[in-house]
């Protein structure tokens, strides 16, 4: 379920008023368990200041009695990096991460592989205490999964107080003017299409940087490297779609050279994808940089137009 907050407010208020829950203490429950994320981020203070235009969404399973089991299904996927604190996979495009509304009964998500992935190595898995942070259905890479609640809340400090590092590399419409420059706008919720954010005609605009460097180009179309300063919603496809260059693949902030190469180009997803993530394990104190592999749809994307490989 997910709600757009109107008023700054207390996360648990607000959920206790609109969000389903029969008490505050239910709300609390729930946020403190990792079932509750604003703007994409995982929050489990229940004190946590709410403000207007912030994305609020709530899994399904803070609703459910079963809450912290999940079935394990083997989905293959490609561990990059693991300890004893915990591991980052290669997400696949395609899959919500976890359940959420309007998704078909018994459909597939990323915590079902990590429930299998916790069965293989008989850990105690418990869908409270694993995710850290999200990536969107079609955006693949590098997510950091956390394998108990000690390792869980000690990563979501660090995306809270975003000493995490977080690339991507983006293919989009047209070349930029300038080879790097970090796009400064504020980002909020659309006033037209409440499942869309702008920069402009939006409510509760907030501070947003991206960072980019142009790393190829070829036939209208350039590979970029983008580094995330804030964590907005859509901020990586908001800002690039504001310079006049959206990343391909993307209907929700297309324009009309972005439609003719998607189509040109027989894209069937996203060209995002979350190349690099930097953070400090909880296991050694120490940093760690993964490198999640191109999908082979965005490397033969880049062969067919001639742009070089990205170095590992």
């Amino acid at each position: 379920m997910e709600w757009v907050v109107s008023l700054p407010d207390r996360l648990d208020s607000f959920l206790a008023r609109e969000g389903r829950m029969l008490s505050r203490a239910k709300a609390q429950s729930a946020i403190e368990e990792g079932h509750v994320s604003v703007n994409e981020e995982v929050i489990e203070r229940p004190a946590h200041r709410l403000q207007e235009g912030d994305r609020v969404e709530v899994a399904d399973e803070a609703f459910s009695a079963k809450a912290s089991t999940m079935e394990p299904i083997d989905l293959h996927l490609e561990v990059l990096y693991e300890d004893k604190s915990c591991f980052v996979i290669n997400k696949p495009a395609g899959l919500a991460v976890h359940p959420g509304a309007g998704m078909g009964e018994g459909e597939q998500t990323i915590l079902h592989g990590i429930a299998y992935l916790f069965t293989k190595e008989r850990l105690a898995f418990s869908s409270e205490s694993v995710l850290v942070h999200r990536l969107d259905k079609e955006t693949t890479g590098c997510l950091l999964i956390a394998k108990d609640p000690a390792a869980h809340a000690a990563l979501q400090k660090q995306f809270e107080a975003r000493t995490v590092k977080k690339t991507y590399l983006a293919l989009v419409a047209g070349i930029p003017e300038h080879t790097s420059a970090t796009i400064d706008s504020p980002i909020g919720r659309s006033g037209t299409n409440r499942t869309k954010m702008a920069i402009t005609g939006a409510s509760a605009l907030r501070e947003a940087q991206t960072a980019y460097r142009r790393i190829g180009a070829a036939d209208h179309v350039a590979l970029l490297e983008c580094d995330l300063h804030t964590g907005r919603t859509h901020q990586i496809r908001v800002h690039l779609s504001s310079i006049g260059h959206p990343v391909l693949g993307d209907g929700s902030y297309s324009n009309a050279l972005s439609e003719r190469l998607t189509d040109d180009l027989a894209i069937r997803t996203l060209c995002l994808h979350a190349w690099r993530l930097t953070f400090e394990s909880p296991a050694d104190r120490k940093n760690h940089t993964v490198t999640a592999p191109l999908p082979l749809s965005f490397s033969a994307i880049l062969k067919k137009l001639s742009i070089p490989p990205v170095d590992a």
